[in-house]
């Protein structure tokens, strides 16, 4: 029986197995988590076929892409497929309900149910300045990123109220659920401030109250990107968005409070030398088998050796910037954006109980998928994919077949006379990325999304029963 195995509790919860309902999209039904291997097994299975695989030019189900007026400007800031409609909310400087304003860099997000049938979204801040924290708590007053909660009503359609959670942060960038109904926030850098207070960490924000702004040290100081919990052990994976990267493993003391310390793990990749195996080229298909290395020294400080080489030396396998990472089917599913033969993305698929992966899908070309980032997980059992490329910033669906269609185009220019009510600039925002994309835990009728700058949280409804997603 491995570590993570042996970290169990005796709650009801743990008994009965209703953790497994929660994983990294959310807290989305179990539906999900059984249906996201599908459309990624069917993609690679697409990808080793004969046939040239590409993207459809038009959604084999949604149909084409058309403008839509925004119900909260009226200004058409996307094109969906016919019958979908959206509202926006929490531009970049709108007040909170706090009385604050609304820091600017929206990125990742995660949805919780609330007793009263209300939707609390953790939303991330990705703000790598040291202007200086927006709200408290905050870790060092001097770092301008954090996260903010949204409060949003999914039967009438709107947000209710929103404050800020926690700051004092730098390039919040993702991160993750927890089965507690906990968001953490994951810091993407390892700067020094100023004042020579260290960044690189995880903060754990509650959905209903202000975050911990103390950081949770076990679990590394490195560009952290996502995280993935598994909710029978309690066991915290992590990804790192850096070259060479390590994919880790936090084994926490104690299962519900991941503050009290643990030990933090990197993957090794079996060789038949002991020797550090690197997957950056590796095609769809490879298989490994794994075991992990505990890292000596997790909060390293400036001069010494940050986790992933550490790791490396120790005979762990590195990887080329992994980001999105989610939990379903009992297994850990995770995202290089830039692996592969071509250096268009992969994604793996972690089995613990078995201390085996592989990788699912590796891009052939950027035809088919164009660096991979943020992933969530449809309560139909379609996956929706934030590309971080270049060019045009689609949300892609993947079906059930492994179809990948384009399901929403960024159109967001704001025009030179301003939007009335707002303080963004003018000007043509049309290549900013997707991130954050999660469903609304309940019943999957809204998809909550941003676009990074200017900043803007979308809420996105339709005839979401016509397809994948």
């Amino acid at each position: 029986m491995s570590d993570a195995e042996m970290i169990t509790d005796s709650t009801d919860e743990a008994k009965s197995g209703t953790g497994r309902r929660q994983f990294l999209t959310g807290g989305l039904a179990a539906a999900a988590g059984l249906a996201a291997l599908g459309p990624l097994e069917a993609l690679g299975a697409r990808t080793a076929g004969a046939a040239p695989l590409k993207k459809h030019r038009v959604g084999p189900d949604y149909g084409p892409l058309q403008p839509v007026k925004d119900h909260t400007t009226g200004l058409a800031l996307l094109r969906l497929p016919k019958g979908f409609e959206y509202l926006t909310y929490g531009w970049t400087g709108d007040e909170l309900t706090d009385g604050r304003s609304t820091p600017a860099a929206h990125d990742g997000m995660a949805a919780f149910h609330r007793r009263d049938d209300k939707i609390t979204i953790v939303r991330n801040h990705e703000v790598g300045s040291f202007s200086g924290a927006f709200t408290e708590p905050n870790y060092n007053p001097q770092a301008g990123g954090g996260t903010t909660n949204l409060v949003f009503n999914p039967k009438t359609g709107e947000f209710t109220e929103a404050w800020g959670s926690l700051s004092g942060t730098i390039r919040n960038c993702a991160g993750g659920p927890t089965p507690a109904g906990s968001w953490l926030t994951c810091e993407e850098t390892t700067v020094v401030g100023p004042d020579g207070t260290r960044h690189g960490y995880v903060f754990e924000v509650p959905h209903h109250k202000p975050g911990d702004p103390t950081p949770i040290k076990g679990m590394g100081r490195f560009s952290h990107e996502a995280v993935a919990v598994h909710p029978r052990t309690g066991v915290v994976y992590l990804t790192e968005d850096d070259t060479p990267s390590g994919l880790y493993r936090y084994l926490p003391k104690r299962r519900h409070d991941l503050a009290a310390g643990g030990r933090l793990q990197m993957m090794v990749i079996e060789t038949e030398d002991g020797s550090s195996y690197s997957t950056y080229e590796d095609p769809t298909g490879t298989e490994y088998r794994t075991s992990w290395v505990d890292i000596p020294n997790p909060d390293f400080a400036p001069g010494e050796q940050r986790p992933a080489l550490q790791g490396q030396a120790l005979g762990a396998a590195v990887f080329t910037r992994l980001e999105g990472a989610w939990w379903g089917n009992d297994r850990i599913y995770v995202v290089s954006t830039s692996g592969g033969t071509v250096g268009q993305g992969q994604v793996f698929e972690y089995d613990p109980a078995a201390e085996r992966m592989r990788v699912l899908f590796a891009s052939p070309d950027a035809a088919v998928l164009n660096n991979p980032d943020n992933i969530c997980v449809s309560p139909r059992g379609g996956i929706v994919l934030c590309e971080d490329g270049s060019g045009v910033e689609f949300l892609h669906g993947l079906t059930t077949d492994g179809e990948i269609f384009p399901f929403a185009l960024n159109d967001v220019v704001i025009p030179e006379s301003g939007v009335p009510g707002k303080s963004v600039e003018p000007g043509d925002y049309r290549g900013s990325e997707w991130c954050g994309s999660t469903f609304d835990p309940r019943k999957g009728d809204w998809l909550f999304a941003n676009i990074q700058s200017p900043g803007i949280t979308f809420a996105i409804t339709g005839p979401w029963q016509d397809g994948s997603l």
